[in-house]
């Protein structure tokens, strides 16, 4: 037993939370157990209550400056404890989501009408992300062999060709593929040949299993201003209410171009409080915490595997290299995806988001990242949906 219980359960009603409090928005339903959104239901590490109840006390919340060497110190020793990378103080920009850092980018370096090429499936807001900033969206399914997702560097050749940017997500959501050192590698050949711009978009980056290894794009390159990271303490800690994330960009006029976006045009500039005080706490004091995190997680997803193995066989499922979303593959049920949904939703009274809203058909993706007693719900509650479906 460590120092922090993963398995003590937290009323999240009533608190205005998007995954139980308004679970009806996706599901229909209100009355549901939920494993949707990808936040966590787990309380913060010591160190980060302890900060922002400090913080809170004070009383006194005025515009607030992130540009200084207690916030991006935090993530610069973070990034060498962690992941053994050197990152200069100076590419550390602060911005509020990873999201409108994506966005931002997108505009900065691409025109209307040019091509993002992305891996699929893919994290749903990455889809209207793309289109309502008038790019083409450019696919790069993903291909199945022998039990993991590899890249299709063929098309992907083909694909970058003309293109602008390549949006890559490490760990990716929904798969869970950590990609390797050479996969990477070979993906920054290829758009350094094609002049392709690359944002990670690494907010999973915590959050890695077994033998499998997060590597941030940016030690890979001697001088890689052709490429970003965007990511956040904000998925490890589960503070995505306190708003915070940052990007790490090499190159020097695409900072000033970015920060002109975030002071000037979207007048930004002011960071949340609480976020900035969140990830300094999250990355100075608390690596016990994200270690204790991934030890649980890791055993949820074996959990699962073992109960569909022993109940709903026909329901496939590998363990994941990274994230706590699991892509369960449903092909063989033989159904279609309202009918599934139909048989969760009003039979077993659980909510587990389909695979097409990430552009996966024939799958499910469940967020294991609860208490071992609300994944054990959760699943009764699918074998109880399953068994109507059987006849």
């Amino acid at each position: 037993m460590g120092k922090y219980d993963f398995n003590e359960v937290v009323n999240r009603k009533n608190t205005y939370c998007t995954q139980w409090d308004y679970i009806e928005d996706r599901f229909g339903e209100a009355d549901l157990l939920p494993f949707s959104i990808s936040d966590t239901e787990f309380q913060v590490a010591t160190p980060v209550l302890d900060a922002i109840q400090e913080r809170v006390a004070h009383g006194v919340f005025g515009y607030s400056r992130w540009n200084h060497g207690a916030f991006k110190g935090s993530i610069v020793n973070w990034y060498q404890k962690r992941f053994h990378t050197h990152i200069e103080m100076d590419w550390v920009l602060y911005s509020p989501t990873v999201c409108y850092a994506i966005s931002v980018l997108l505009r900065l370096k691409s025109a209307e009408q040019d091509r993002v090429v992305v891996f699929s499936p893919m994290y749903d807001a990455f889809y209207s992300l793309i289109q309502e900033n008038n790019r083409k969206l450019v696919e790069n399914e993903l291909l199945w062999d022998n039990g993991t997702y590899r890249v299709n560097f063929e098309l992907l050749e083909k694909q970058l060709r003309g293109a602008k940017i390549l949006l890559l997500t490490n760990p990716h959501n929904p798969t869970g593929r950590v990609f390797q050192k050479a996969e990477l590698s070979a993906i920054i050949e290829l758009c350094e040949r094609h002049g392709v711009f690359i944002i990670s978009d690494d907010i999973h980056m915590d959050i890695v299993y077994g033998d499998a290894r997060y590597t941030p794009i940016l030690s890979l390159v001697e001088q890689p201003v052709n490429m970003c990271i965007c990511t956040s303490a904000s998925k490890t800690m589960n503070t995505p209410g306190l708003m915070g994330s940052y990007l790490l960009v090499p190159d020097e006029d695409l900072r000033a171009d970015f920060l002109k976006q975030l002071k000037q045009r979207d007048a930004l500039s002011s960071v949340s409080i609480l976020g900035m005080y969140a990830t300094m706490a999250t990355y100075n004091e608390s690596a016990d915490y994200v270690d204790e995190l991934v030890v649980h997680l890791e055993s949820n997803m074996h959990f699962l595997k073992n109960y569909l193995a022993s109940y709903l066989p026909e329901i496939k499922f590998e363990i994941p290299e990274g994230t706590y979303l699991a892509w369960l593959d449903i092909s063989a049920l033989g159904v279609t995806k309202d009918v599934l949904q139909e048989a969760l939703i009003h039979v077993g009274k659980v909510a587990i988001m389909p695979g097409e809203t990430y552009g996966g058909q024939g799958f499910l993706r469940m967020n294991v990242a609860c208490s071992r007693s609300k994944l054990v719900d959760g699943l009764e509650r699918m074998h109880k949906a399953m068994l109507t479906l059987r006849g």
